[in-house]
């Protein structure tokens, strides 16, 4: 399996966005990894609604419904996480 992006950059990017963070070891695999779970979600919410248009193609528009309503249920949830 190919590595989508190098560990050390992925930390490099989360200490230049929060410098104030003491990160684990194995912090940017857990952010790569929420990052693959949102990714599936995206795209099996995509899927849905593709289906539900009868459309045999994901098309951007299915993409962006997709995406909101993601959002809705992370704003959701926001207030356990915080």
């Amino acid at each position: 399996m190919k590595r989508a992006a190098p560990r050390s950059t992925l930390r490099n990017l989360i200490k230049r966005h929060k410098p104030q963070l003491r990160l684990a070891a194995n912090a940017d695999l857990l952010v790569h990894l929420n990052f693959l779970l949102f990714l599936h979600r995206l795209a099996e919410e995509a899927r849905a609604n593709a289906f539900e248009n009868k459309s045999k193609t994901i098309k951007s528009e299915h993409a962006m419904a997709a995406a909101k309503v993601i959002k809705l249920k992370l704003k959701f949830l926001s207030p356990f996480f915080a």
